[in-house]
């Protein structure tokens, strides 16, 4: 069954949710789950809807044209999806392969509705994960003196392969602007740390010789500036002193996984929306 997706945003006023609600019910449409939010500092209004494409009245290719003036009504800035329209993601890595090992799994279980073509690294290692499952692969040996270049060749792949979506499994490298602004807010990162504490290089064993108590793992949009962008994702883990290093990274693994794997699964169903440098995430 085909449903439609919006995501709404806009300054809060009277009368939003029962002029969208409206625009369904007037076109014989079924919605399946609405939910809103306020951010009453901000003073703006979110959306999600979805409804079944079922007997709508308006066909797919014509239901922008016919929201477009409610949407102008009240100014919004809106976004239209279809749950049949899977996005198709690229899966960037390094050495570290466990993320990378998880998305796959989970993809070949049916639970990311997406396609994925390709895994880009700049390592050879990926590359066997990428034979296992059938996957396209492209290894970039990226220096600091080459480094726009290779990236403007991995901008190039993607767009050959049709690329919406960007996920930064673990990948040990920097993008620059160039890259990030060809996919704003559709790069996803995991950070190896609760975010914004410990940040950096091996924050493992900044927490071990700190005799931290809880451990976390923080998936975010990537922006600019390093490890700063709109966070989806966080979770946590307790450890005590009888926990070695080796410990605190397997549990610290463990964690990658699932918040990556929520923060991608959430971002393919469009459940986020921007703002702010912040999200708001529906249930």
């Amino acid at each position: 069954m085909s449903q439609a997706i919006l995501l709404i945003s806009c300054a809060d006023q009277k009368g939003i949710t029962a002029a969208v609600t409206n625009f369904v019910y007037q076109n014989n449409g079924n919605i399946v789950s609405a939910d809103q939010h306020i951010d009453e500092q901000a003073n703006t209004f979110f959306m999600r809807i979805e409804w079944s494409l079922d007997d709508f009245k308006v066909k797919p290719n014509g239901i922008e044209q016919a929201f477009r003036s409610l949407a102008d009504q009240f100014k919004m800035d809106w976004s239209l999806h279809f749950s049949d329209a899977p996005k198709k993601v690229a899966i960037f890595a390094s050495k570290h392969l466990h993320c990378l090992y998880d998305l796959l799994l989970r993809y070949r279980e049916g639970q990311l509705p997406c396609e994925i073509p390709l895994i880009v690294s700049n390592h050879r290692e990926a590359k066997k994960v990428a034979d296992t499952f059938g996957i396209a692969f492209a290894e970039f040996s990226i220096l600091e003196e080459n480094k726009r270049e290779q990236e403007q060749k991995q901008i190039d792949l993607l767009s050959k392969h049709g690329i919406d979506v960007v996920v930064l499994a673990r990948y040990h490298q920097i993008l620059t602007s160039n890259f990030i602004n060809e996919f704003k807010n559709k790069i996803i990162n995991i950070h190896h740390s609760f975010l914004p504490a410990f940040v950096g290089g091996s924050p493992y064993a900044q927490a071990y010789k700190k005799g931290v108590k809880i451990i976390g793992a923080t998936s975010h949009y990537v922006i600019e500036e390093l490890d700063a962008g709109p966070i989806i994702e966080q979770d946590t883990v307790r450890v005590t002193h009888r926990d070695s290093l080796d410990d605190l990274v397997r549990k610290g693994q463990d964690l990658e996984k699932i918040v990556l794997s929520r923060a991608v699964r959430w971002h393919l169903q469009h459940k986020i929306l921007c703002y702010n440098n912040k999200t708001v995430v529906f249930d």
